[in-house]
C-alpha cells in the first residue's frame, strides 16, 4: 500500500493546524477510506497494513501524532479491532464503541461509529485533538504539536483526568505507571521503538481524594522541561536529511522480508526520497512505517521510521536524541539489561559509568524476562541520598572511599560528609520522618542549593544557587522560574548536571 493523502492534505493543511475548519465529517471519513482502499460498508476489520492507514493518514490530517493515535487505538482496542466475528462493532460495559472505545461522545452519529471504522478513528482523532486544545489542562514547554512528550495531558484526559491518572501516586510521591497515559507511552515506546523521555512531575502539583470520582486540580498549568524531548517521525519531507538511530538495513522494498541493501551506520546521514509507505505484507503488525531513501553513495532503499531521527544539522526548536556519534555501545549494553543506545541520557549516563560515579543496581528481577539483571534504572527518582553520593565520588572520592557511620543510620556518614561541607540537605538522624527524606526524590532546586553550597563552602538560598547554575551554565534556564525548581529529578539527568559543573570548575583554575 503506497498511496498518501498528499491531496486532501494540501487542501485542508492551513486548517488543520488550527483546525477550525469545518470539513464534514462524512466526507472526510469517505475520503480516507478510499485513499487506504478500505470498503467501510464491508463490516470486517481492515488487514494491520490497512488499518494503520486508517490511524494514520487520519491523524496527519488533524496535524496529531499518528504514533499517539495508534497507541491510543492499540490501548483500547487490544488488537485495532473494531468488529467481533459476527461483524458487529465491539462495545464494552461502559458503552465504550470500537476501535477507539468513543464513549458519550455529541455531535456524532451513533449508528455510524459502530459500523464504520474510518468514521469512528475520526471521532477519536477529534476527540483527542479537542483534548490538546484545551486550556484547563496544564501544558508542556511550548506545546508543540509535533514533539510526543507534549502530548502527555491530552493523552489523560482522553480517558479522563481522575485520581487514577495522575502521574504520581499522591500517598506515596511514586511514579503512577497504571495511569492511562503512561500505559500509552509505553506502547509507543515498544511498538514504534522510540525512547521517551520520562517528564518528571511533582506530587504537589496535582491535588485530589483518592477515594472520589473528582477530576484532578492541577496546580501546576505550564511545564517547562530542560530535556531532550522527541519529534514525531511522520513528517520528514522529501530531500530532508535524516540520521540512523542506530545500525539498521537497508531494504530493497517497505519490508524486513525484501533482500538487504546494506547496513546503514549508527548517525549516518540520509536523504529521504519520497512518501513514507506502509507495511508491504499485511498480516503484519507494525505500527510505524517506511521511509524511501538514499545514502551518499546513491544507494536507495528503505528503513522503517523507527529507525530515522532529524539530523543534527536540522534546525528544530526542540532537542532531539544525538545520533552523530559512532562510539561503540555493546559493552554498556552486555553489562546493562536496560541500557538504550538511542536513549537522549546514553553518553551522559557513560560518562558517568567511566567515570565511576554510577554503578547500576545488581540482581534486579526482571518479571518479564524472569532473570536477575544489573539495571542502571535511568528514569528512577534520584534520592538525596543517592545524589550525595554520587557528587561525592565525584568531588571527595578518597574521603567517600573511608568515610565512617557515626551511629546505627547507614548513611550517617554521607551526611556528615555534607554537613562538613555546609550542604543544607533535608534528611537528618533526629527523627525517623527527617532519615525518610534521605530516600524521597531530591528536586531540581534543592541539587542546586547543594551544589552550589559546596562550592561556596557555605550554604546559600535556593534562589541565589539556582542563578548561580544560570550564570555559569550549569542549567540553560534563563530565569529562576524556567529552571522549575520543584521539579524531581531522575538518576538520567545528574550526570549532565556534574558534567557542566566540571566545565565551569575547569575554567576557574
Amino acid at each position: 500500500m503506497k498511496k498518501i493523502l498528499k491531496p486532501l492534505i494540501s487542501v485542508i493543511a492551513i486548517g488543520a493546524l488550527s483546525l477550525s475548519i469545518n470539513i464534514d465529517k462524512n466526507v472526510l471519513a469517505n475520503n480516507i477510506a478510499n485513499t487506504c482502499e478500505y470498503d467501510s460498508a464491508s463490516k470486517v476489520n481492515p488487514d494491520y497494513s490497512t488499518i494503520n492507514c486508517l490511524l494514520t493518514e487520519t491523524a496527519l490530517i488533524y496535524d496529531v501524532p499518528p504514533e499517539i493515535v495508534k497507541a491510543i487505538a492499540e490501548g483500547e482496542s487490544g488488537n485495532w479491532r473494531h468488529f467481533d466475528k459476527n461483524g458487529e462493532a465491539i462495545v464494552t460495559a461502559d458503552n465504550g464503541i470500537g476501535v477507539m472505545q468513543i464513549t458519550n461522545q455529541a455531535g456524532y452519529n451513533q449508528d455510524r461509529l459502530k459500523s464504520d471504522i474510518a468514521y469512528n478513528i475520526q471521532a477519536g482523532v477529534e476527540t483527542l485533538d479537542a483534548m490538546f486544545k484545551r486550556k484547563d489542562l496544564p501544558s508542556i514547554n511550548g506545546g508543540e504539536r509535533d514533539v510526543l512528550e507534549h502530548w502527555y495531558f491530552a493523552i489523560m484526559a482522553y480517558n479522563g483526568t481522575k485520581p487514577v491518572n495522575s502521574p504520581i501516586v499522591q500517598a506515596t510521591g511514586e511514579r503512577n505507571a497504571n495511569a492511562y497515559q503512561e500505559r500509552i507511552l509505553q506502547i509507543i515506546e515498544k511498538s514504534e521503538l522510540i525512547d521517551l523521555t520520562d517528564l518528571p512531575f511533582s506530587r504537589e502539583h496535582f491535588q485530589y481524594d483518592s477515594t472520589s470520582r473528582e477530576n484532578i486540580k492541577f496546580s501546576a498549568m505550564n511545564y517547562d522541561f530542560d530535556l531532550p524531548l522527541n519529534k514525531s517521525k511522520y513528517f520528514f519531507e522529501t530531500n530532508q536529511k535524516v540520521s540512523a538511530t542506530t545500525n539498521v538495513t537497508l531494504r530493497t522494498r517497505p519490508t524486513t522480508d525484501s533482500p538487504s541493501m546494506g547496513t546503514l551506520r549508527e548517525g549516518e546521514i540520509v536523504t529521504i526520497t519520497g512518501p513514507f509507505e506502509y507495511e508491504e505484507v499485511s498480516t503484519k503488525k507494525n505500527h510505524f512505517v517506511w521511509y524511501p531513501v538514499k545514502r551518499s553513495d546513491g544507494t536507495k532503499g528503505y528503513v522503517a521510521s523507527s529507525y530515522l531521527n532529524y539530523s543534527a544539522s536540522t534546525s528544530t526548536p526542540t532537542p532531539t536524541t544525538p545520533v552523530t556519534t559512532t562510539q561503540d555501545y555493546s559493552a554498556y549494553a552486555k553489562k546493562f539489561a536496560d541500557f538504550s543506545t538511542t536513549a537522549w541520557w546514553r553518553d551522559d549516563m557513560i560518562w558517568a559509568i567511566d567515570r565511576g560515579l554510577i554503578s547500576g543496581y545488581g540482581n534486579v528481577w526482571n518479571a518479564k524476562t524472569r532473570k536477575y539483571e544489573t539495571q542502571l534504572q535511568p528514569n528512577t527518582q534520584l534520592t538525596e541520598a543517592h545524589f550525595l553520593t554520587i557528587f561525592f565520588r565525584y568531588a571527595q572520592k578518597d574521603e567517600l572511599a573511608s568515610v565512617k557511620n557515626t551511629s546505627s543510620w547507614n548513611k550517617s556518614g554521607l551526611y556528615n560528609m555534607a554537613k562538613k561541607y555546609k550542604m543544607p540537605v533535608l534528611a537528618n538522624e533526629e527523627t525517623t520522618a527527617s532519615i525518610g527524606l534521605a530516600d524521597k526524590g531530591i528536586s531540581r532546586g534543592t541539587l542546586a542549593q547543594l551544589m552550589a553550597s559546596y562550592y561556596y563552602g557555605k550554604t546559600v538560598s535556593q534562589n541565589e544557587a539556582i542563578q548561580f547554575f544560570i550564570d555559569n551554565g550549569i542549567t540553560t534556564a534563563t530565569s529562576i522560574g524556567g529552571y522549575n525548581p520543584d521539579q524531581i529529578l531522575t538518576r538520567s539527568q545528574i550526570s549532565a548536571f556534574i558534567q557542566r559543573y566540571e566545565s565551569f570548575v575547569s575554567k576557574q583554575k
